[in-house]
C-alpha cells in the first residue's frame, strides 16, 4: 500500500541563541547541545511522509516559557512548514499558571500543556498537590490536554491525577518511559500495572514515542523495542494511540527515519486501519488538526 501520511505529535525544536535548556547540562547530552531548527527537522524527515506536526515544549528555563510559546505559535501561523499545533510549556504547580494560560488559551494552535515530571530536581508526587490538580482541571475547562512525561515507576501518581481531573484529556508520553535495557527492568511491574490502570481511563491516550532513546546506540534493532511497544498498543487499543517522532532527542540513539522504519516493522502485521489510526487518524481527531 502507499505510505500512510504521518502526523508527528512530538516535534521538538530549539534555538540555543534564543533559549536556555538547563537539562542539556546533564551527562550524556553532548549530541543535543546544538540548535535544532525547522530546516533541520525538514531535512531529518525528508524520507518520511510527514504531513503535519504538533510541537512539544522542550523544558526551557521557566522564565522563558512565554517566549517559547510565542516562538512556536508564530511558526504555526506560517505555511512553509508542517507545524499545525503546539503543546506549550507551563508550570501547573504555580499559582500564576492561570494568568499565564490566559495569554494563550484562545489561540487555536494551542492544543495542550506539558511540564516534565522526571527531571532530577522534580520529586515524586509534585503532580499531586492541590494547586497542580486545580490547574490541570483548568486545562480541561479550556479544552486543552496535559502530557504526562514521568518516571515509569510513578505512573500510579498519574492515575490519581487523572482521576482528580475527569474533564481533562491526558497523553502518556514515550510509552511511559520504560527502558528497553535488560538491566533496567526493576520498575517493569509497576510500569505495567500503572499503564493498565491508565488504559482503563477513557480520557487518556498513549503516545508511541521516545522509546528508541533507551536503546543501545549503534547496535539496537527494531526487535529490541517490540515488547514495550506491543504492550502499549495492546493495552490502550487502536483508538487511543498515536505516533511521536521525539526528534532530535531520538538522535541519542537513532535518526528520525530509523525510528519511523522500526515502528513500521513492529506494526507490519497489524491491519491497515490500525496503522492509519496510529500514524494519522487518531492524532488528527484528538488535536482537531485542519485538513
Amino acid at each position: 500500500m502507499d505510505p500512510i501520511p504521518v502526523i508527528d505529535t512530538h516535534q521538538h525544536l530549539w534555538d540555543l541563541d534564543l533559549f536556555q535548556l538547563p537539562w542539556l547540562d546533564l551527562p550524556g547530552m553532548d549530541v543535543l547541545r546544538n540548535s535544532f531548527r525547522m530546516t533541520d527537522y525538514r531535512e531529518a524527515t525528508r524520507n518520511c511522509p510527514i504531513i503535519k506536526s504538533v510541537y512539544m515544549e522542550v523544558n526551557v528555563h521557566p522564565d522563558l516559557q512565554r517566549q517559547e510559546a510565542q516562538y512556536v505559535l508564530a511558526l504555526c501561523e506560517e505555511d512553509d512548514n508542517p507545524m499545525s499545533g503546539a503543546v506549550i510549556g507551563g508550570s501547573p504547580g504555580e499559582s500564576s499558571f492561570a494568568d499565564y494560560l490566559d495569554e494563550f488559551a484562545g489561540n487555536p494552535f494551542v492544543k495542550g500543556v506539558r511540564t516534565i515530571l522526571h527531571d532530577p530536581d522534580r520529586p515524586r508526587g509534585m503532580c499531586l498537590t492541590p494547586q497542580f490538580k486545580e490547574n490541570i482541571r483548568l486545562l480541561g475547562d479550556l479544552g486543552l490536554s496535559f502530557d504526562l512525561c514521568m518516571r515509569p515507576a510513578e505512573i500510579q501518581d498519574a492515575v490519581e491525577l487523572v482521576d482528580a481531573c475527569p474533564e481533562t484529556r491526558f497523553i502518556i508520553d514515550h510509552c511511559g518511559n520504560m527502558s528497553v535495557q535488560p538491566d533496567q527492568q526493576q520498575d517493569r511491574a509497576a510500569w505495567e500495572t500503572g499503564m493498565q490502570q491508565m488504559a482503563q481511563r477513557e480520557h487518556v491516550m498513549c503516545k508511541i514515542s521516545g522509546i528508541v532513546a533507551t536503546a543501545t546506540p549503534g547496535t539496537w534493532q527494531p526487535a529490541d523495542l517490540k515488547q514495550n511497544i506491543d504492550f502499549c498498543l495492546d493495552t490502550f487499543g487502536e483508538d487511543r494511540i498515536f505516533f511521536g517522532g521525539d526528534w532530535p532527542v531520538c538522535t541519542l540513539t537513532a535518526d528520525f527515519e530509523s525510528w519511523y522504519q522500526a515502528l513500521l516493522w513492529i506494526v507490519q502485521d497489524r491491519s491497515e486501519t490500525f496503522q492509519r489510526k496510529l500514524f494519522h487518524d487518531n492524532a488528527a481527531a484528538f488535536y482537531q488538526l485542519k485538513s
